[in-house]
């Protein structure tokens, strides 16, 4: 009889390949050991904030607004608490609930409903297609909103972008009709490469900004929200009614600026890696999406399925001690799979001609 493999095995020798790994195609943290030193180093008493007042989080704010080009920022301690206490905001400014969203966002496949259970608004979807929405959709919404929010990038399309014109016709849509556009900036730092304009351009377009420094920038955790005084005054205060003020952020906070000090220059790097990358999988047998790449993050899609290339992937951990993709899903086509890849600095250390053999080998077993 031939031993069988199962999903729960499969999970187990990939967390035990990952955890002996000496070497990462793509890994976002920096080791904790060596973070937590750093944050050790800087811990001055001057430097640490006060239930987020003061200190390092203050230092912050201030960079995240000059970058952004918008009149304040506040630090939150996770993105989902930053983006409805804006929406929420909007909402109450309003005097309607209704909120424009797209339907593959952030807000509506990963936060539990909380928009409509926690808030009470009500949710219009601009379209739930795998891509950006166009100004024709939102035209197609009768009646008063509160905001509209757009993710860029929109992670689960496929990491994908509008580009610059686009982004302006909606932009001015949105202001046409009166109402505040909201960016949903998660990875809005790896964005700007393929749009073609600074963070403050692209920040420009819209009433408030949400941006991530624990994804493309490495940091422990942590998000900001950048815009008008006023705004950021009333989202503060949802941070503190939605406990989303502990004792200290500076951990937090130290990482974050760390992240903007020596990751963000490296944006533009990233994206031309990605493109790059995506031409050597295609030479080795696999589809990239977008294509080309529209930010340091694509997905990629193998033919074979799920089960059998994650067995190979583990199999190549084991052997070789090196790390080069995450959990390997079904496709919606029959006996294919795909993978999410996200170039990081860690991804600039390989050849391209490495990676493409690395991932080629995947689909030789």
């Amino acid at each position: 009889m031939v031993a069988t493999t199962t999903s729960e095995d499969l999970k187990a020798r990939r967390k035990a390949a990952g955890a002996a790994c000496n070497r990462w195609l793509s890994r976002q943290k920096v080791p904790a050991p060596d973070l937590l030193r750093a944050l050790a180093d800087a811990a001055t008493e001057d430097e640490q904030d006060a239930y987020g007042s003061g200190g390092e989080v203050e230092l912050l704010e201030k960079e995240v607004a000059e970058l952004l080009g918008k009149p304040a920022a506040v630090f939150v301690p996770t993105g989902i608490l930053a983006q409805q206490s804006a929406l929420r905001v909007y909402a109450d400014r309003a005097g309607t609930q209704r909120v424009a969203l797209h339907g593959l966002s952030h807000f509506l496949q990963h936060e539990l409903n909380a928009l409509e259970e926690v808030h009470h608004l009500r949710i219009e979807r601009l379209t739930s297609e795998p891509r950006q929405p166009r100004p024709d959709e939102l035209a197609a919404i009768p009646g008063h909103l509160a905001a509209v929010a757009l993710e860029l990038p929109l992670r689960d399309a496929g990491f994908v972008l509008p580009t610059w014109d686009e982004l302006v016709l909606f932009s001015e849509a949105c202001a046409e009709r009166g109402v505040p556009l909201h960016l949903d900036g998660a990875r809005l730092w790896e964005s700007t490469p393929y749009l073609g304009h600074s963070l403050a351009e692209v920040a420009a377009l819209a009433t408030t900004v949400y941006v991530s420094f624990y994804k493309g920038l490495g940091g422990l955790s942590g998000a900001a929200l950048a815009g008008p005084e006023d705004i950021v005054a009333e989202v503060r205060r949802w941070q503190r009614r939605l406990g989303g003020t502990p004792y200290t952020l500076f951990p937090y906070a130290v990482s974050a600026r760390a992240g903007l000090r020596d990751v963000l220059p490296l944006m533009g790097d990233l994206h031309q890696r990605a493109i790059e990358l995506a031409d050597a999988l295609r030479t080795a047998g696999f589809r990239v999406f977008p294509e080309p790449p529209h930010s340091n993050s694509f997905r990629v899609y193998a033919p074979r399925p799920a089960e059998q290339i994650e067995l190979a992937a583990v199999r190549r951990m084991e052997a070789t001690r090196e790390s080069i993709s995450y959990i390997w899903q079904p496709a919606d086509v029959p006996g294919w799979s795909w993978v999410e890849l996200v170039v990081t600095p860690d991804t600039l250390r390989w050849d391209v001609d490495e990676v493409g053999k690395a991932f080629g080998e995947l689909l030789e077993e």
